[in-house]
């Protein structure tokens, strides 16, 4: 942003440096002595730069006490009700880390803002606004305002559930488990819902994955909601013991042997691509659940393949052979695709 009336005049030509015309380091640094007292500052004064390429930088050099900061303004010397509009459009876009909406966006910071929304995406952050308002807020003139907004970025606490609460459900899915083994028609036990923890009877989608001896024996489970998620653990464990169609039934002596995983889901979400190229761009390996529809087939691939599959170009091949397609079906015009993440955890814990 460039500074207007500098005390001593514009330097000769090439004498001038980014720091002769930008000024978001002084208006961002009253702000992080207040609030930080002690702490380094590394200015970055973006230019053309790809901000894919500057959020994979940051990426790998950030941590855990690192805090990345965006100065922008956002639309500029626009009617009062129309700035309104504007600014609300580009505030979702970085509430949805959508870097395909914020390229349309006229805020002055677009490029800084671009990169940190892709490094949230990498980093499995979310982002969540804080406040908003325009000059014309604070002063009389309505006709010609700029816009502001504070966007906070944090990482989602994953661990929803605590220990007890696992093993209660890893239990019922052992016990589930060794009824139906050698006997699927075998009726379950009622499970008084009153005696749970009420997060325990909320309709949650879940999974649960049977591996024997660190192979796949069985893995079934729903991506939407459907019953309460302890009735959910116990009919997938049943399910991925006697309805798996890759795998025969589970038998009585196998029982020992086999380990269960439970993955409960949040609610998928699409996300918005615009090219093959886009969609291997935005998913995040290790972190994203896909689900994958070509047309009226689809499929879903937990976060946990990535570990067998961390090629995200393979892993799409194969979630798309999965629903019943040719691998490269998925680069096609009726693709569409839904993230989401889990919460897993295990018996071998």
């Amino acid at each position: 942003m460039v500074v207007a009336g500098l005390k001593a005049g514009a330097p000769p030509v090439g004498e001038d440096t980014p720091d002769t015309w930008e000024h978001s380091v002084e208006v961002q640094v009253p702000f992080l002595q207040k609030t930080l007292k002690d702490f380094k500052i590394l200015p970055i004064v973006f230019g053309d730069a790809d901000p894919a390429q500057v959020a994979k930088v940051l990426a790998d050099i950030i941590d855990d006490n690192t805090v990345v900061v965006a100065s922008s303004d956002l639309g500029h010397y626009h009617p009062y009700d129309a700035a309104r509009k504007l600014d609300s459009r580009c505030i979702k876009a970085i509430c949805d880390l959508d870097a395909d909406a914020m390229n349309s966006q006229e805020a002055c910071g677009k490029a800084p803002i671009l990169a940190l929304i892709r490094l949230a995406r990498l980093k499995g952050w979310k982002a969540t606004l804080l406040d908003c308002c325009n000059s014309g807020d604070v002063s009389a003139e309505k006709d010609r305002v700029v816009g502001y907004a504070a966007v906070g970025f944090y990482e989602p606490t994953r661990e929803k559930f605590t220990p007890s609460e696992r093993k209660l459900l890893l239990d019922l899915a052992r016990a589930a488990l060794v009824r139906v083994a050698g006997s699927p028609n075998t009726p379950e036990p009622e499970v008084p819902a009153g005696d749970l923890p009420a997060k325990l009877t909320e309709p949650t989608a879940c999974f649960v994955t049977l591996t024997r001896k660190g192979a796949l024996r069985g893995c079934i489970g729903h991506i939407q909601p459907q019953e309460a998620l302890y009735k959910a653990v116990v009919h997938n464990a049943q399910n991925a013991a006697t309805r798996d169609p890759r795998f025969l039934p589970v038998q009585p002596d196998e029982v020992g042997e086999i380990k269960i995983e439970i993955s409960v889901l949040t609610e998928p979400q699409p996300l918005s691509f615009s090219s093959p190229e886009d969609l291997l761009e935005k998913l995040r390996p290790f972190e994203d659940g896909v689900v994958l529809k070509v047309g009226s087939r689809g499929a879903t691939f937990l976060p946990q393949v990535w570990a067998q599959i961390p090629d995200k170009t393979e892993f799409l091949n194969q979630l798309s052979r999965k629903a019943g397609c040719a691998p490269s079906d998925w680069r096609g015009k009726e693709t569409s695709v839904s993230i989401y993440h889990v919460e897993a955890f295990g018996e071998a814990e």
